[in-house]
């Protein structure tokens, strides 16, 4: 196994958002029938390690997040560095920052035709635990949220 990298404790936050923006495509974890369920999901919008997924009614994501809110995001950099996100997933109510999404996602555009779709869920992921791993080292580091 190749030797890690150093990290640097105090850009920590700034590595993992590099490994985010590098992964692009996170695996949601959720429970469901007292089953863990993982996918890839492709955020709509991403606020430091606050990230807001779309979702229809009729996924099974919808029920699971119902019944427990409790998820983890994990982003798999193509150099194998992985963040992972605690946290709570909510759907969100705002109409303004609803808006916002939209307007700034052709593909909810294309696909949902309207904002007011009533199948249409946009989740906010707030975390609670940020954690950081460089490339199979096995070592994980909490990053500070805020």
């Amino acid at each position: 196994m190749p030797a890690s990298k150093s990290i640097d404790i105090e850009k920590l936050p700034d590595i993992a958002l590099e490994c985010m923006n590098d992964a692009k495509f996170p695996v949601l974890a959720t429970v469901g029938n007292n089953q863990p369920r993982v996918r890839p999901v492709s955020p709509v919008k991403t606020e430091r390690f606050t990230v807001y997924v779309a979702n229809l009614k009729k996924y099974g994501k919808t029920k699971e997040i119902e019944d427990n809110p409790r998820v983890e995001l994990c982003y798999t950099a193509t150099n194998h560095d992985q963040v992972r996100i605690t946290g709570l997933a909510e759907p969100l109510s705002d109409k303004d920052e609803i808006m916002e999404i939209w307007n700034s996602n052709a593909l909810l555009r294309k696909f949902l035709v309207s904002p007011d779709n009533p199948e249409l869920i946009i989740y906010r992921i707030t975390p609670n635990h940020v954690r950081f791993m460089r490339e199979w080292a096995l070592e994980y580091y909490d990053v500070p949220i805020s």
